[in-house]
């Protein structure tokens, strides 16, 4: 009989494309994931994984076992999820992720809230990027995952990378403009974003980052294309190179967390480019009492949720 911890190892092969990459993402050590997929093709009495200089490739009896593996742990997981709901929410669990910001701002006062609720139900949180955290919905790997979206973006994009998925509106997220102490714009009644055309920006990394591409859409709405001097993914760098004065920047208000005492936050009005932060669910999958439960404590969140004093400054 095969082994359903050995199909997950596979699986997780199968995803990242390597046993290092796998043992990572399962928190096992190389050496872990290489005997569980060595076992299993002893099971299987078939190669079920070339190893090769560059990595490694799924055979054919690979292929045809993962396409099996996907349908049995979702079935696990659903009859888990089921079981949980006999108990109610006296039991069972949420396997939640989410995105940096979001995870250090909204999550955790709805973390605490459903543990003090519903103290009996196993709370478990990774750190995932919306496209992440989708594939893992769809993997049965969690319950809720908090992502975002953004009006601008490609519809029929955004649809394709949200197939399958629920999302349960929480909050919308405006965009702050982040300016260095000194800047001419700093004090002035009024910033509009078209008034910065001639500024060096810092953005996120990468030119297919949905934030770096929302940044530059913003720019373009305002009529001009904004010079990008600096990247980076870490706010904290961000702010960092405001203070310096090589740069402005756009940040999303859920990063206001913390805010430098050297740089200045200016709002760009009440029509301000947004994000609208979602919870997610897998969408016509059974929910255990437990996530909706977990949902609506989001949402009672989301509600009464206001952004970082940091934040609190004049309108544009």
């Amino acid at each position: 009989m095969l082994d359903v911890k050995q199909l997950r190892v596979l699986k997780a092969v199968a995803e990242h494309g390597s046993f290092s990459a796998a043992a990572e993402a399962l928190s096992y050590t190389q050496p872990a994931v290489s005997q569980q997929v060595a076992a299993l093709e002893k099971r299987a009495g078939a190669t079920l994984v070339d190893r090769t200089s560059r990595g490694v490739r799924l055979t054919e009896a690979g292929s045809a076992l993962v396409d099996h593996a996907e349908v049995v742990l979702a079935r696990l997981a659903a009859a888990e999820a089921e079981l949980e709901a006999i108990a109610g929410i006296r039991g069972g669990r949420v396997r939640l992720a989410s995105f940096p910001t979001a995870g250090a701002s909204l999550l955790p006062p709805a973390v605490a809230l459903f543990t003090q609720r519903h103290p009996q139900v196993e709370l478990s949180f990774v750190e995932r990027e919306p496209e992440e955290a989708a594939q893992m919905l769809r993997a049965a790997e969690l319950e809720v995952a908090i992502v975002f979206e953004y009006d601008e973006y490609n519809q029929p994009e955004l649809e394709r990378f949200y197939e399958g998925i629920e999302l349960h509106r929480l909050v919308d997220d405006p965009m702050f403009l982040a300016l260095p102490l000194g800047h001419p714009a700093a004090n002035k009644p009024r910033v509009r974003l078209r008034d910065l055309s001639d500024e060096t920006w810092i953005q996120e990394s990468g030119n297919h980052s949905w934030c770096g591409r929302f940044h530059e859409t913003a720019c373009l709405a305002a009529g001009f294309t904004p010079r990008v001097g600096f990247r980076s993914d870490d706010y904290n760098v961000v702010q960092g190179l405001v203070a310096a004065g090589v740069g402005i920047s756009l940040l999303p208000g859920l990063s206001l967390t913390n805010v430098r005492e050297d740089i200045v936050i200016r709002s760009l009005g009440p029509n301000a480019p947004a994000r609208r932060i979602a919870a997610a669910t897998l969408a016509g999958r059974y929910r255990s009492p437990a996530t909706d439960a977990m949902l609506g404590i989001l949402e009672e969140v989301a509600a009464r949720f206001e952004l970082p004093s940091g934040a609190a400054v004049a309108a544009a």
